[in-house]
Formats: C-alpha cells, sequence, structure tokens
C-alpha cells in the first residue's frame, strides 16, 4: 500500500482508485499523468465523444496535485498589466480574463460532478509583509481594477479581521478565488472522467514514445496504449520519456505542514475560511482545513519531518503571527514541487504531431491545470481553431537551469532556518 503523500492524501473523502493496464490498448488520446492536467483532459475528452486513456506511475494525485497547498487562485503569478510585458496585448489581456474565470469553472466542475473535496468560495487573501508589499498590492489592485475586475484592498485593520493576526500591512481580498481539498478534487475529477468512459491505469509508467504512422504507441512497463494524440500532463514531476521537457523550468519545492485539529483555539484565525500568501520574496501559505487543522507552508524543502527545520520554521512563524495560541502540534510534514518558468507564464508546447506538453503553472496548478485540459479536449474534438489562451511554442531550455535551482535550494534552507527562532 502507498504511503500518504500529504494530509489531503488522508482525509480526501473522495476514494483512491487503483488498476494497473494489462496488456495493450487503443484510444484517441493516450494522457501521461493523472494530476490535474491529465484528469481533466480525459474528462472533457470523454464527455466529447474521444476514447481517452490515463496512465499513471503511482497513484492519482501522487505528483504535485495531491501535494497542493489548495488554494483556487484568479489570475497568474504576474499582476495583470506585466503580462503584457511578455505577451502581445491581446493575447495577454485573453489569457489574464481566461485565468480570471477558472476558479468559478472549477467550482462549477465540483457542483456539476458533486466532487467531495470541502469547497469553500470566499476568496484568498494576498496579505502584504511590509509597506512595500502593501505598494505591490496596491499596483495589483489597480490592474484588476483597469480591466474591470473588482477586488477588495484591505487595511491593514480590515486585514486583522479577517485573518486573526495583526502583524499584516494590509491585503487584497479576491472573492472569485477559495480554497479545496487538493485530493479531493483531483480524485474527484478521475471519479467524473471514470463515468464519462475514460479508462485510467495506475501503478503504470510510461517509458517511451514511438511514431507510427499518423498514431502514437505510449510504451509501458505493463504494456502499451496507442493513439492519435498524446498528452504529457507531468509538468513539475516530468522525467525524460520527451527529452528535454523538464529543461523548460526551473524546479521548486515548496513545503507545508498540518497541526493536529485545534478546533475552537484556532477559530479566529481565518474565520471566514480564506487561504492566505504573503507578499515576501520566499512567500509563506496558511489556510485550515474542513477538521480545523492549521496548514502552514513556504517554499523550499521539507526539513527533518515532523521534529526537523521545518517544524522549528512553521511553529515560530505561528507564534510571531499568532502568539495567544501557544504551543501546537504537527502531525503531517511533506513537501511538493513546482515547475517555475523564468517569465512566470506557463507554456503550451506541440512537442510534435499530435503530442502535447502543458507545462511551467508556477504555483497555480487547479486552474491551470484544469484549463488546459478542457482547451486540449477541444482541441482534439475540433471544437475551436485556437482553444489556447497562449501561443502554442516549442520547447526552449532555461538557462543556467541546474545553477538556479541549487541556488534555490539553498536561499530556501538558509530562510528556515533564519525564521526558525
Amino acid at each position: 500500500m502507498n504511503e500518504p503523500i500529504s494530509v489531503w492524501d488522508l482525509t480526501a473523502r473522495e476514494p483512491a482508485r487503483t488498476e494497473a493496464l494489462d496488456g495493450d490498448a487503443s484510444c484517441d488520446v493516450a494522457i501521461v499523468g493523472g494530476g490535474y492536467t491529465g484528469l481533466s483532459t480525459a474528462l472533457h475528452c470523454a464527455e466529447e465523444g474521444l476514447a481517452c486513456h490515463v496512465l499513471e506511475a503511482n497513484q492519482i494525485g501522487h505528483g504535485g496535485s495531491g501535494r497542493n497547498v489548495g488554494l483556487v487562485n484568479a489570475g497568474l503569478w504576474l499582476p495583470p498589466q506585466d503580462i503584457a510585458k511578455h505577451l502581445d496585448n491581446k493575447t495577454a489581456r485573453g489569457l489574464v480574463e481566461t485565468m480570471g474565470i477558472m476558479p468559478n469553472y472549477v467550482f462549477e466542475l465540483i457542483e456539476k460532478h458533486q466532487i467531495r473535496c470541502e469547497p469553500v468560495r470566499n476568496g484568498t487573501i494576498h496579505a502584504a509583509h511590509s509597506p512595500g508589499g502593501y505598494r505591490g498590492l496596491e499596483r495589483r489592485a489597480e490592474g484588476w481594477r483597469q480591466i474591470g475586475v473588482s477586488v477588495d484592498l484591505l487595511d491593514a485593520e480590515e486585514t486583522a479581521r479577517k485573518t486573526g493576526s495583526d502583524r499584516f500591512h494590509g491585503s487584497l481580498l479576491d472573492r472569485r478565488a477559495g480554497t479545496l481539498n487538493p485530493m479531493g478534487y483531483v480524485r474527484g475529477l478521475a471519479r467524473a472522467a471514470l463515468g464519462a468512459g475514460a479508462t485510467i491505469s495506475t501503478g503504470t509508467r510510461a517509458l517511451c514514445l514511438e511514431r507510427a504512422g499518423e498514431r502514437w504507441r505510449v510504451i509501458t512497463d505493463r504494456g502499451s496504449v496507442s493513439a492519435r494524440y498524446v498528452v504529457l500532463g507531468t509538468n513539475a514531476y516530468s522525467d525524460d520519456l520527451w527529452p528535454g521537457l523538464r529543461q523548460t523550468y526551473t524546479m521548486i519545492h515548496f513545503f507545508q505542514l498540518a497541526t493536529e485539529p485545534l478546533g475552537a483555539r484556532a477559530a479566529h484565525i481565518l474565520p471566514e475560511g480564506q487561504g492566505l500568501w504573503d507578499t515576501a520574496p520566499v512567500m509563506f501559505s496558511l489556510r485550515r482545513d474542513a477538521a480545523g487543522r492549521l496548514v502552514i507552508g513556504s517554499m523550499g524543502a521539507a526539513l527533518g519531518g515532523r521534529s526537523g527545520l521545518s517544524q522549528r520554521w512553521a511553529t515560530a512563524t505561528l507564534r510571531r503571527l499568532y502568539p495567544e495560541l501557544g504551543r501546537v502540534k504537527f502531525d503531517n510534514v511533506w513537501h511538493g514541487q513546482i515547475a517555475m518558468t523564468p517569465d512566470h507564464v506557463f507554456r503550451i508546447f506541440k512537442l510534435a504531431d499530435g503530442l502535447f506538453a502543458p507545462c511551467g503553472y508556477n504555483g497555480r496548478g487547479i486552474t491551470t491545470g484544469t484549463m488546459f485540459g478542457k482547451a486540449l479536449a477541444d482541441l482534439f474534438a475540433g471544437k475551436k481553431e485556437r482553444p489556447f489562451p497562449i501561443p502554442v511554442t516549442t520547447p526552449t531550455p532555461v538557462r543556467f537551469r541546474k545553477a538556479k535551482t541549487g541556488f534555490y535550494n539553498t536561499a530556501f534552507a538558509a530562510s528556515q532556518l533564519l525564521r526558525s527562532f
């Protein structure tokens, strides 16, 4: 039996589904990766009448999807007005608008398929760690207002009421967004995809790709799948299945710890159920789950388990924000991987005829993976000539990727150490 990979794995109400490939199969669309991208692609393809087959090396949600913070964010990592620095104005505006409506689409999917993932749609809070951070939030708010989107810029006093802490200099409340149990969501997508007619094989690792005429053959350790189209939905967990794919992003870790259920002790912390992240260069996140656990995290790997450096960092951070909380016990610690692109804009790669790889989600996996899955299904079904909100490109390696990865690992570990007292 697989060991739980996160608190979400332990608490998700949607059941885990395991069934390995046995022999050879044929379909319209083969999908490598059982996360948000893969399962959204499978669900939307199946609803379009396309035969599709998901191949997952481990369990559903084993990668970033089951280790996510669970924030259903609107928008990208960048402020809205900065997207045009990397794309033409028309494409930039369309992308911002598309990402702005994606939280609503995610919550509609949850309602439509009755996905049991503890959805809370009261927004997310981007909290200012400093006066400079607040000025940055003012600029973000202005960017949204320029395109007709209403967001709430809160002062320090209003932020204290929303968060339960007086340590922030203000915040930006985006009511379009929300939170969920990320493993519950991805397992729910799997259930919905199966119900629509998709096939899912877990414990089945894709080993290589072969082109045979107008079709692809995905060779696995348990057989093969022949398909007209192939989607590599592995994002930050890509391996060498397609050489060079993982060179297109810088991989960073994000760790999290979950406390024991705290009940009334923590009822004043984010009392409306929003998820929070801050404006610091090494950002941290904070939220509560349905059982009253606090889930806190930051950039970097989980160091030392439940009694090591990451635990000391989490204890010190909660003590700084909520001194009245007292000592808390942490029951779970884990980390996941994030694919960061140099410009913080995600990619959709066409690797060859019929072979696509969305990549570089920059920490926006829930909405972005869901969006790309629908867009790919629309493309394969012939519904749209240009279904993607960004241009389709070919892979370009990130310069000095290994050096950047090493620098980030060192910097994030140092941040944990400095903030653990």
